[in-house]
């Protein structure tokens, strides 16, 4: 899957960006805080101060987004067709908050069974800046799918009042080596998850945890998702459940996994995870060496702008191929142009995290970009352009 020329030259259009103030303050800020793990971890309480600041930010009303499901789950209301990918917000604290930044949702998690602290070796993320990329090697660290959960109770009432929707992205805790107990702690998780969020991500997908990645095994793939969506008949109410590939693999290997979605009955598809860093040939990327992560390379995922060659063409695809799936497109969305084209191509939310790392007020600027090539082509608010597919 290729991109098309017109594509290949918005993209060349729109980087490098040119730097504003708040850019360089962001820059210097890097500077000065180098750990990039410990500015993770203060994520969400910029998203506290960014609420508490007295400058206001101009709200978009054309690009409220009521995203309903052909399989009839729960619809989902958002400020914003953009929501900050699973990563992004582990803990699920200061959640309210994160409508400061311009978001419609947040995907909290990714949560396991049982919590875990993440790979041990230290650093776990680097920035690529000559890629406006991000090296992840943090192994799912999170508090466990319990107080992912309870954080998501109690905040979800003041989100949905800023209409902002709330998902749980879930997945095996890592070191599981046997398939059923893989598949009980993932059920686990999902229960838990499927009780208070808007919507569940199952993450089959993850390449920084050392374990076998549960997308390249197609019988206990097949196993889990009948499972989880079997669960799901006997729950109340219906929400959407979206399953997280990988983008690597290859045609052969993604239209295998299709099948085996299309025929669980899933509600969508999150397009995608970060891309593994053993593959990282496939990117092209302008930063030579990769940083050292781990001893045996192969745990570490790559995200930010060089991921959306792949993203793009695979959202066109996959909705030819299914029309029927919910899609959420993540990867190297940095720009509300590129967001436009997405949704076009029949992507119904988009995602996004690594764009923080470069943009000061990333997702106010990128809502503004993106209402901006709305309008140039004609549509006047996000129902419509919903109508118009």
């Amino acid at each position: 899957m290729k991109l098309t020329e017109s594509t290949q030259t918005l993209i060349n259009n729109l980087e490098p960006y040119p730097l504003t103030l708040g850019d360089r303050f962001l820059q210097l800020t890097k500077l000065l805080l180098p750990n990039a793990e410990f500015r993770h971890s203060l994520f969400p309480k910029l998203a506290h101060l960014q609420a508490l600041s007295p400058g206001k930010k101009k709200k978009y009303w054309e690009l409220e987004t009521t995203l309903k499901f052909r399989d009839k789950s729960l619809p989902l209301l958002l400020s914003s067709p953009l929501v900050l990918a699973a990563g992004g917000n582990k803990t699920g604290k200061n959640l309210p908050y994160f409508h400061a930044f311009g978001l419609g949702g947040v995907c909290v998690g990714t949560a396991t069974a049982q919590a875990t602290e993440g790979n041990p070796y230290r650093p776990r993320i680097h920035l690529l800046p000559e890629d406006k990329a991000i090296l992840n090697a943090m192994g799912l660290n999170n508090p466990g799918v319990e107080a992912v959960a309870k954080a998501v109770d109690l905040h979800l009432g003041r989100s949905h009042a800023k209409k902002m929707a709330l998902g749980i992205s879930v997945g095996e805790t890592p070191g599981t080596e046997e398939s059923d107990q893989k598949i009980k702690e993932v059920v686990q998780a999902f229960r838990r998850a499927y009780r208070a969020a808007d919507w569940v991500e199952i993450n089959v997908s993850c390449p920084n945890t050392g374990s076998q990645r549960t997308d390249w095994h197609k019988s206990y793939l097949a196993t889990l998702l009948t499972e989880i969506m079997q669960i799901r008949k006997n729950l109340a109410p219906r929400k959407a459940v979206y399953i997280k590939l990988s983008p690597d693999l290859g045609q052969h290997a993604l239209d295998q996994t299709l099948d085996l979605v299309n025929q669980a009955g899933v509600t969508g598809l999150v397009l995608f995870n970060t891309f593994p860093l053993e593959r990282a040939r496939f990117l092209d990327l302008k930063t030579t060496p990769l940083p050292s992560v781990s001893a045996d390379g192969k745990r570490g995922g790559i995200s930010g702008s060089p991921l959306y060659k792949n993203t793009l063409p695979a959202v066109k695809y996959i909705k030819k191929q299914l029309p029927h799936l919910s899609i959420m497109a993540a990867g190297g969305v940095d720009h509300g142009a590129k967001v436009l084209e997405l949704l076009l191509a029949g992507a119904d939310l988009v995602q996004c995290y690594s764009v923080f790392a470069y943009r000061w007020n990333a997702i106010h600027k990128m809502n503004k970009e993106l209402l901006e090539a709305l309008t140039k082509k004609g549509f006047s608010s996000m129902e419509q352009l919903y109508e118009s597919r």
